[in-house]
């Protein structure tokens, strides 16, 4: 049992590395943003798809469900867009050190979802989050423009999250990606042709675009997904949670080496990223501590 949770622990790390390396592969893809999130949301549901069909899983799902992983569909599309809208028009450490403010956001969203009460500390921390990112703004004000289209990705990234929370409840996750990435290239597609954008021009990619959108939607998305499916029947969702927030911290330090000149910023930078990462960590401690003493509390009743 112990080797198996290493094992998920370390796959855990892998996961987090490839998402941090997903803003690398957005950066190092020359094409507009929404075409690149069609081809990743097209080319994700087909090996989402041949993935359900090999292990014989049902496609069918209930109309009202359905209904919903449309609409989901929807905020996943917008939510990559603006975010590789983000990198395009600054860098991925602006991108991912706002991307930060996620803990933030989903701490106020969630109590509203959830029906739960607000927590103090989770708005202490927001405020201190929000300063880290205000510092960096002061800093990089030239990247406003990438910070504000990171802003719009990340609140929407919350709030497709909280409502998959509640779907995967009920529903294989693996079915509720494949619908919701088939939808969100539905919409994307009826964008395209009201703007006349569907040409043979628009299929004509270089080879290196071609091999780097296809890492992306195979294994920074359709695997990626899966596989964080599969750890969490090993390891508990505060060990899932922490570990995800290493996020930014992988990206950052992947773009620094990989893509160089563009993403070497500013000492005022890196202080405000690590305020808000500690920050965000920080949290997650905290709310291991208040189960761990409700569990206590519970257990001498």
């Amino acid at each position: 049992m112990q080797s198996d949770n290493f094992k998920s622990y370390i796959n855990l790390h892998l996961i987090v590395f490839i998402w941090g390396f997903t803003a690398i592969l957005g950066a190092l893809i020359t094409i507009n943003a929404d075409a690149l999130v069609w081809y990743r949301m097209i080319f994700a549901a087909v090996f989402l798809g041949a993935f359900l069909v090999y292990k014989k899983k049902p496609f069918r799902i209930p109309l009202k469900s359905f209904l919903k992983l449309i609409f989901v569909g929807l905020l996943i599309a917008l939510h990559w867009i603006f975010f590789f809208k983000a990198i395009h028009v600054s860098n991925v450490s602006i991108t991912l050190s706002v991307f930060s403010l996620g803990a933030f956001f989903a701490s106020i969203l969630e109590p509203l979802f959830y029906g739960r009460k607000v927590l103090w500390y989770e708005v202490f921390f927001g405020l201190i989050i929000i300063a880290g990112l205000a510092l960096i703004m002061k800093v990089e004000i030239n990247y406003l423009d990438g910070m504000l289209y990171a802003l719009a990705a990340i609140i929407l990234g919350v709030l497709f999250t909280l409502m998959n929370g509640k779907l995967i409840a009920d529903h294989d996750p693996s079915v509720i990606s494949f619908y919701e990435f088939l939808s969100g290239a539905f919409f994307i597609s009826v964008y395209f042709l009201f703007q006349q954008k569907i040409t043979v021009d628009f299929f004509v990619l270089t080879t290196n675009n071609w091999i780097l959108i296809l890492v992306l939607a195979s294994v920074c998305t359709a695997y990626a997904f899966t596989a964080s499916v599969k750890v969490m029947q090993k390891l508990t969702p505060y060990t899932v949670m922490l570990t995800t927030n290493l996020e930014p911290v992988y990206g950052i330090i992947l773009a620094y080496f990989i893509l160089g000149g563009k993403e070497k910023m500013s000492f005022e930078f890196y202080i405000g990223a690590i305020i808000i990462v500690l920050t965000v960590i920080l949290n997650g401690v905290i709310k291991q501590y208040q189960k761990v003493k409700l569990k206590k509390d519970m257990s001498t009743l």
